[in-house]
């Protein structure tokens, strides 16, 4: 993402984001696997610039964030009607006016541009960390991605062995993910639950404020 293109964008901040969970009858266990995945996608970005090793900028702290907080923004209408609750987000946050973040939201359960090339040289969109994020924790707890998958067959598997198989597909490419991303990191995967932030802060125009 080029530097024109962050200034021009429309984020929401953390209560904004809180809003709009409101607004769209976000169950709460949603919610709470929400800012989990908030919580573990700023732990890794924190970890990346720590790192300082990526030949590129850092996506910036609010997008991931906001775009880890909305990412299911969905799921509760799709749940209800049996729709594609990543799509279906996308058009969510589009409307909003947030096109970056429906962007994030469309790319969470498949990402859409899978590049072990740029991921070598310690590229990471947004859209690949809370990506990743997401497939490490269930419901609010993070854990490791063999665990995250079983539960994901379990769940979704339908005893459909097509759409076992492409689950497993989309895992697998997240762990290639997983072994880039980890290169530049200075914990290994399994020690992610350790810097996981305690609360996250407004990162705009709220700094005072801080939802656990």
């Amino acid at each position: 993402m080029n530097h024109d293109r962050q200034l021009q964008m429309n984020v929401p901040t953390i209560a904004q984001c809180v809003a709009y969970m409101d607004d769209f009858a976000m169950y709460a266990n949603i919610r709470d696997h929400s800012f989990m995945v908030a919580k573990a996608a700023a732990a890794l970005l924190e970890g990346l610039k720590r790192a300082d090793r990526v030949d590129c900028p850092l996506p910036p702290d609010d997008l991931v964030i906001a775009g880890a907080l909305l990412h299911d923004i969905a799921k509760t209408l799709c749940l209800k009607e049996n729709c594609r609750h990543a799509e279906v987000g996308q058009e969510i946050c589009r409307d909003l006016g947030y096109p970056e973040i429906g962007e994030i939201v469309g790319e969470h359960v498949v990402l859409s541009d899978f590049s072990i090339e740029r991921y070598r040289r310690g590229i990471f969109t947004a859209g690949e960390l809370v990506y990743y994020a997401d497939k490490r924790v269930r419901h609010d707890v993070v854990v490791p991605l063999e665990s995250r998958l079983a539960y994901i067959l379990e769940r979704y598997g339908d005893n459909d062995p097509l759409r076992e198989r492409m689950i497993v597909t989309n895992f697998r490419r997240c762990q290639e993910l997983e072994r880039h991303l980890f290169e530049f990191l200075d914990y290994l995967p399994e020690e992610l639950p350790r810097f996981i932030p305690t609360a996250l802060s407004a990162a705009r125009k709220e700094p005072s404020r801080s939802y656990l």
